[in-house]
């Protein structure tokens, strides 16, 4: 005797070995033995077990679904009686098993009551369940086109009318990013790299500057109609003049020109140094509607070729420091002896003629390392030479002087037309000095003035290595100063100009905008903490993107790199690092030449072989890590 059972969801079928109440041993048609539970028995029967599901499986092919449902009556039925029923006969053991067979696939047909028997679906719900079954089908042939044009490298209108949710915020449950992930896992490829060989992303450029703007730019970057009319074109100030002229000193792209540095000879050989900072906290109104969006942008976002300002325009140009104008500026005043020392330190606020924009590019070549010693003939030279002479004075305070210390490199980004140059200069020159100097004893001594009079700040502040943002004067070590708070670039950080407002409040004897215990204020910095961070991060990103860009624009196919440790090198003249695999163990400092193998500006990839090592070549001075004095400001 044989036995029809379900096991596991599946109709199998075996010889009876013994039988005992409540169960049974058996043996498959393939020799294996096995117990089952007798209730799990549908059918037994004498028919031989060779071709029986097969004969069954064939037999249930056969039989039409359509026609079995309009067979079935309103009740649940078992599958030997139903058969029966079907055949007009009693059926044979592969009819009935047929019958079990087919009921059992076909679920949105034949609901299941129990082992063997079933109910026939109320015809609504089944009409419902065949228009979802077709809907699916439907759609798997749509996906299955999809899937065939995009291995072809064709982008589907449906799926392009998706691309920012595909690019940026993929929906795992949609049947964009399923079509896109079927075709990218028979590809072998990631889904943006599949999204770019498709056409999809025509800017590589454009898909990394969009991931950044969705995230901290959501309604655009654009300034709304009432912020960029918020301050008056004829904004005027009742303020004093100041009774000397200011320059400036920036990189040609500065456009938000914050700070300007004026000279004046006082009585007894004593030298009056001005260190002028734009002062939009006198126009920009607390919680205004400008002040909210500046508060949220939190600072401008640099990147090569582009910018996007804390500011609008209209804010910016009535304060920035532009030469021929004459401008509100918060003034600090260092009167400077003969050997440098200072004896007197005032702040102000007022108004000063600015009588020059100075640029690194067409000042350099007239005031350098090699320029200190002789006049070069420019008209700011001896003025230059003065501050100069000052800011190493009070590097040497700060502890920080060190004339053996290796030069460094900074790199700046000119992007025209798509094409990029990038220029390297040295960290450290006279004219960088100079500002950064000059903004840190700013910085250092608006600290001070903030915590003198109990008012409060946003300080930046290190302790074992670690640089922080807090409420209170804390040293910074990195710097070698008791306090150092950020108040120097009012036009491009919002902490320099929270800390604007309270200091202007001491200067004219106004209660704070932000008093003790604010909560603005700790929000605020938590805030700029965060989005500082993210925004310098994105900066290096595309100054990455720039690198590749450059190596794909010139053609490089070998470079030369300096070993940093282990594999991971940096590439010479590009502030660039990349891991070399295969790269033989050498020390850090040493040169080598690499082959560009494969240079991905989308994944932001770069694929180097090592060549051999470069003999008798010192390390580039950019091969230095940076210290601390990247806090200070380089204008």
């Amino acid at each position: 005797m044989n036995v029809f059972f379900e096991e596991d969801g599946n109709f199998k079928i075996a010889s009876i070995m013994t039988e005992t109440q409540g169960s049974m041993q058996i043996e498959s048609a393939g020799g294996k033995r096995s117990k089952i539970k007798t209730s799990n028995v549908l059918m037994r029967f004498e028919a031989p077990l060779a071709s029986f599901m097969e004969a069954a499986n064939l037999e249930a092919d056969a039989l039409d679904l359509d026609f079995l449902w309009e067979c079935c009556s309103e009740p649940e039925f078992g599958f030997e009686a139903f058969a029966e029923d079907y055949y007009g006969r009693k059926p044979t053991s592969i009819e009935a098993a047929a019958i079990a067979i087919k009921l059992h696939s076909a679920p949105v047909y034949f609901n299941r009551k129990g082992k063997g028997r079933y109910k026939a679906a109320p015809v609504e719900i089944l009409k419902a369940a065949l228009a979802g079954l077709e809907k699916k089908r439907l759609l798997a042939e749509k996906m299955a086109g999809f899937v065939e044009q995009l291995k072809a490298h064709a982008m589907p209108d449906e799926l392009m009318q998706k691309l920012d949710m595909l690019l940026y915020e993929p929906d795992k449950n949609a049947f964009e990013y399923k079509t896109l992930d079927a075709a990218a896992n028979d590809l072998h490829l990631s889904h943006i790299k599949l999204l770019h060989d498709c056409g999809a992303i025509p800017s590589v450029h454009d898909y990394h500057l969009g991931a950044f703007l969705r995230e901290y730019f959501a309604k655009g970057s654009d300034f709304t109609a009432e912020q960029i009319s918020e301050i008056a074109a004829d904004l005027t100030f009742d303020l004093p003049m100041a009774d000397a002229e200011a320059f400036s000193i920036d990189d040609s792209t500065t456009t938000e020109i914050d700070d300007a540095f004026s000279i004046k000879q006082l009585a007894d050989g004593v030298t009056r140094v001005g260190i002028h900072i734009a002062a939009p906290a006198l126009g920009i109104v607390l919680d205004s509607p400008l002040d909210i969006e500046a508060m949220h942008r939190l600072s401008t976002v640099y990147m090569p070729g582009h910018k996007i300002t804390m500011l609008p325009e209209t804010a910016i140009r009535p304060f920035s420091l532009d030469a021929g104008t004459i401008k509100p500026v918060l003034s600090l005043y260092l009167h400077v002896n003969a050997d440098l020392t200072i004896t007197q330190r005032d702040s102000k606020v007022e108004l000063i003629k600015i009588a020059d924009n100075l640029r690194h590019d067409a000042l350099e070549p007239f005031f350098n390392e090699a320029t200190l010693a002789a006049d070069s003939g420019h008209p700011y030279w001896a003025k230059l030479l003065f501050l100069f002479n000052l800011a190493e004075s009070l590097e040497k305070t700060r502890g920080k002087y060190d004339p053996t210390k290796p030069p460094q490199l900074d790199y700046n980004f000119y992007v025209t037309d798509g094409k990029v140059n990038i220029v390297s200069r040295h960290r450290g020159s006279p004219m960088d000095k100079l500002v950064a100097e000059l903004m840190i004893e700013a910085n250092n001594q608006w600290g001070a003035l903030l915590a003198e009079h109990k008012v409060p700040g946003l300080y930046r502040a290190q302790t074992g290595g670690k640089v922080y943002m807090t409420t209170k004067a804390e040293p910074h070590q990195g710097l070698g100063v008791a306090q150092y708070a950020w108040s120097t670039s009012p036009l491009r950080r919002a902490v320099d100009l929270i800390n604007q407002r309270q200091i202007i409040s001491i200067v004219q004897n106004t209660a704070p905008a932000y008093p003790l215990n604010s909560d603005a204020l700790t929000t605020h910095m938590r805030n700029f903490e965060l989005t500082y961070k993210a925004y310098s991060e994105f900066q290096i990103r595309m100054e990455r993107y720039w690198c590749l860009q450059y190596l794909i624009q010139e053609n490089v196919q070998e470079i030369h790199a300096t070993v940093w440790r282990e594999n991971l090198v940096r590439l010479n003249n590009l502030p660039y690092m990349t891991k070399v695999y295969g790269l033989p163990e050498l020390k850090a400092g040493t040169r080598v030449s690499l082959q560009v193998q494969e240079v991905d500006t989308l994944m932001m990839d770069l694929r180097t072989k090592f060549l051999h090592v470069l003999e008798n070549e010192a390390a580039p001075a950019d091969l230095i890590i940076a210290d601390d004095e990247n806090e200070a400001e380089t204008a």
